[in-house]
């Protein structure tokens, strides 16, 4: 269960209206200097203490094994009425989690861009300013996450309590991705999903070019293709696996892949990014007084 004590709202920032109210005068160059502050204060926490989310205590093994519905689909969420939720971890770097090729395979200006960003130590992370992740990074941001079943209605929706609080929704009625003429890039893309025995296999496209595929600030195009595979491979334990394929800045498609843990006793909480953080004005302040 989780400490709500040692929770860092890491992507917790204050709309831009009310920087002047709090500290005169503050610009944008002033803004990004205290986010890359942030960046460096959070990743520290998070590399001496651990998760901000504390892991979950899990049963000695072996585990049960995963839970079905009532048609015999595997259950990817609760099996009790509103309790339980999926503990995601962050990976920083994706290299961390890559299982084909061995190095990621960049262009030679995506490489550039993504040592850039390094080197910046993320500081212009679109997430750190409550932007939305999307991809595989929405399933590394270290917040609980749910997903919901709904096959009466043919869709699936997954529910994420960090990431600026966002959900998306999976079409599982056999649909086909818009058009290229018609199709709108998002944030999130669009996804259409189908089961591969007990797997479900999620394809989407139609990324707008607005977030990073990973804290470190791996880039993508509006020509990303993902491909997600999502396999509870038992009670407390659901396989995450997720193929980027992006002609405009990768040379061929590669794959990242890790377990995540199932809390049992945990419920997604409301978190809101944009709201004042106390620790968010601790931050400012001390700016302020030293004047970096």
């Amino acid at each position: 269960m989780r400490v709500q004590a040692v929770r860092c709202r890491d992507e917790s920032l204050m709309k831009p209206r009310e920087f002047g109210e709090m500290i005169p005068p503050v610009t944008t160059h002033h803004v990004a200097r205290v986010i890359g502050t942030v960046a460096m204060v959070v990743a520290l926490l998070q590399t001496t203490q651990g998760q901000v989310n504390p892991e979950p205590r899990l049963p000695p093994k072996p585990y049960p094994p995963a839970p079905r519905l009532a048609d015999g689909t595997p259950n990817l969420g609760p099996i009790e009425p509103n309790k339980g939720y999926w503990h995601l971890r962050q990976f920083q770097d994706y290299k961390q989690v890559l299982i084909h090729p061995k190095e990621i395979p960049y262009q030679p200006w995506a490489k550039a861009l993504a040592t850039q960003r390094r080197a910046e130590l993320s500081k212009y992370d679109p997430q750190g300013y409550c932007m939305p992740p999307s991809g595989p990074r929405l399933m590394t941001t270290p917040f609980p996450m749910e997903i919901l079943q709904l096959p009466e209605q043919k869709r699936i929706v997954m529910i994420y309590e960090g990431g600026t609080h966002i959900w998306r929704v999976i079409y599982m009625d056999g649909r086909k991705h818009p058009d290229h003429e018609t199709l709108n890039p998002t944030w999130l893309g669009h996804s259409v999903g189908r089961w591969e025995g007990d797997t479900l296999v999620v394809d989407v496209v139609g990324f707008n070019e607005g977030s990073w595929i990973d804290m470190v600030g791996d880039p993508h195009t509006d020509r990303l293709h993902l491909v997600e595979r999502f396999t509870r491979k038992d009670l407390y334990t659901l396989r995450y696996e997720a193929t980027i394929d992006d002609p405009g800045a990768y040379t061929e498609p590669w794959t990242i892949g890790f377990d995540i843990v199932w809390d049992e006793k945990g419920e997604i909480q409301e978190y809101i990014c944009q709201e004042n953080s106390p620790w968010m004005r601790k931050l400012f302040a001390e700016w302020e007084r030293t004047g970096r």
